[in-house]
């Protein structure tokens, strides 16, 4: 297909044009289901729905997990979803389909944007897999500080700081306001409103509940049978009702997605609150590498990326570091405990972005004739390449991740090798530069072939 000359495409938020030249075929889209699960005619309607959603799929069957490996490294395809019910779907799962991801190829990172479409029930599987509508997300919910600057609204309310409750409006007007020292109906609220689009939580948690105050004592959310619903400090019960299509990320809550049965809350957040995809650690968290860098990739660079290219790119950066070669002992150990430990579920290609803002700094990618020119353009002076927010664990300081439009193979780079970049065949990485001089353009310029 030939694409006409300076003709502009979105790529993950990307600045992206094509000078000339051509592409090759769109890559297709691997649907990995057990033979048990397809054999059951409600949870093969799942994949079905994944068949019509997507033509351009390859539908891969198992008795073992790993007997997926094989046709994934034949098909090689940019997106994998994993249908599994919840009793398939535990811990043990998402460290296998992590480690399977990996071995597409002979580098290090993860070869496939993948998930893991699961539900309470097959009926709620369904739904996610049959959810084609993109979500655009202006209204953010959040139990924790987060960069207000970068969405169009929302509000938060402090997991450490008794009464803090922040609120920006749509007109951009950010103002701190004085909370409930009990903020459980008041997140309820939030939610019942059916206008959150993102809903971010941090705190103490197990399968069964998120305790909403860290530092202070609160309420709590709690799963009953697939259903989410608020108890409050005087273990009052609070109705939770939303069911319009959000995503979720519990960056700092542990075991939040663990499913180790029916009755648990990553279940009962896609069953009784709307959520299409989310994050969960599997885990108790500590380190906080792969949970708090999703507000980095996600939030903090707006429109950038879908929430699932966030992940991946998130995953990639832990790669790259857990391979440097100046790690302490503590990063080494707390790279390690993360790598494996945290899931995405939902339908992998499926499009939740952040409503577009300014980043702290551009990027440009140009392809021309089998060269492709990355820029890296400052913003925010010197601090451009500096947190946006550093709330959590493990924050800022993330390399910069352009994802390419096709996979590529023999790569030679001919400028930008002092910024030691990684180019693997989809996508270009280069290392946070720390120091920023707000006058250069921060360029990698390579060839390479289509693969």
């Amino acid at each position: 297909m030939k694409i006409p000359t300076l003709f502009p495409v979105v790529c993950a938020g990307l600045s992206l044009i094509f000078l000339s030249g051509s592409l090759s075929r769109a890559a297709d889209y691997a649907i990995v289901i057990s033979e048990k699960t397809l054999a059951d005619e409600e949870w093969a309607k799942v994949a079905d729905a994944l068949k019509v959603k997507y033509p351009d799929h390859v539908l891969i069957t198992t008795g073992q997990l790993e007997d997926a490996l094989v046709p994934l490294k034949e098909h090689f395809p940019r997106y994998t979803c994993f249908v599994a019910t919840p009793q398939e779907a535990n811990r043990e799962f998402v460290r296998r389909v992590h480690e399977m991801t990996r071995k597409l190829d002979d580098d290090v990172y993860a070869d496939t944007f993948w998930g893991i479409l699961t539900g309470y029930t097959a009926e709620n599987a369904l739904s996610i897999a049959t959810h084609k509508e993109p979500l655009i997300i202006e209204t953010v919910s959040s139990g924790t500080a987060f960069a207000t600057d970068m969405i169009t609204e929302g509000d938060w309310y402090d997991e450490l700081v008794p009464n803090k409750h922040v609120r920006k409006t749509r007109d951009g007007k950010v103002e701190q306001l004085r909370g409930p020292s009990d903020t459980t109906q008041s997140i309820a609220e939030l939610l019942n409103k059916n206008e959150t689009d993102l809903m971010i939580t941090s705190g103490h948690a197990t399968e069964r509940d998120w305790q909403i105050g860290f530092a202070y004592r609160n309420g709590q959310f709690r799963s009953y049978d697939g259903q989410m619903l608020g108890v409050d400090t005087r273990h009052q019960r609070v109705e939770i009702s939303s069911s319009n299509p959000k995503v979720y990320l519990p960056i700092g809550n542990c075991l939040m997605g663990n499913i180790d049965k029916a009755d648990c809350m990553a279940l009962a957040w896609m069953n009784d609150v709307g959520v299409k995809q989310m994050v969960g650690y599997t885990k108790n968290t500590w380190f906080g590498y792969m949970g708090w860098g999703m507000l980095d990739y996600f939030v903090e660079q707006p429109g950038r990326y879908t929430l699932n290219e966030s992940f991946v790119a998130n995953h990639h950066a832990l790669i790259h570091k857990l391979n440097s070669t100046d790690l302490s002992p503590t990063d080494l150990r707390g790279l390690s405990y993360d790598r494996d430990i945290v899931a995405f579920y939902g339908d992998p290609k499926w499009s939740a972005r952040m409503a577009e803002k300014a980043c702290f700094y551009d990027q440009e990618l140009t392809i021309k004739d089998g060269e492709y020119s990355l820029n890296i353009i400052p913003k925010q002076g010197s601090k451009s390449f500096m947190p946006v927010n550093k709330n959590g664990s493990q924050r800022g300081w993330r390399p910069m991740i352009a994802y390419l439009p096709h996979r590529i193979k023999d790569v030679e780079v001919t400028i930008g090798q002092d910024l030691n970049p990684v180019i693997t065949d989809d996508f270009i990485l280069v290392p946070n530069p720390r120091v920023c001089d707000p006058e250069r353009t921060y360029r990698v310029v390579f060839t390479a072939a289509t693969r």
